[in-house]
């Protein structure tokens, strides 16, 4: 899709394709109605400032709308509308041996029951291993420098996420 035709869409289609790149409503509500850009950058730049003022109730929403690194099963049932791009972001973690993926999925758990969120890591790239070693490295954290470091990595996803929707 070109800038030019994703400006060209209805309110509720462009919420749609935003949505896809990020779950928090409040971000992609108050991007929908910044529309319509002349630039992918001046997009871009847009999306930058609107998700500094989000809150931690955005953050929790937009971690919502990831699987959990290595759920392939998530992938496929909750997530059917960025279950492509989820996956590429994954694709490494396929390649990962049985003890890794089970010691990322050990991980989550443990993350998320000491944080209250998922594990949210910006996958393009990295492998399973490097994921797990990620995830073991940031379990240490208090709550709020974790927040912090999550609400980072799923700002590097969305980015990526309007790249790919622009692709």
């Amino acid at each position: 899709m070109t800038l030019k035709e994703l400006n060209e869409l209805t309110l509720a289609e462009l919420e749609a394709k935003l949505e896809q790149c990020c779950a928090a409503t409040n971000w992609y509500k108050a991007l929908a109605a910044k529309f319509p850009f002349e630039t992918t950058r001046e997009l871009e730049e847009t999306s930058d400032q609107i998700w500094a003022t989000c809150l931690e109730l955005d953050y929790l929403e937009a971690f919502q709308g990831h699987p959990k690194i290595g759920d392939v099963d998530s992938l496929a049932k909750k997530f059917q509308a960025t279950k492509q791009w989820a996956g590429n972001e994954q694709e490494l973690v396929e390649q990962a041996s049985m003890d890794v993926i089970k010691a990322l999925s050990d991980g989550n758990a443990a993350y998320e029951a000491r944080f209250g969120f998922i594990f949210i890591v910006f996958a393009t790239g990295k492998t399973a291993q490097q994921m797990l070693d990620l995830l073991l490295e940031r379990l240490p954290n208090d709550r709020t420098k974790e927040l912090k470091i999550a609400a980072a990595e799923q700002h590097k996803i969305t980015t990526l996420r309007i790249q790919k929707l622009l692709a």
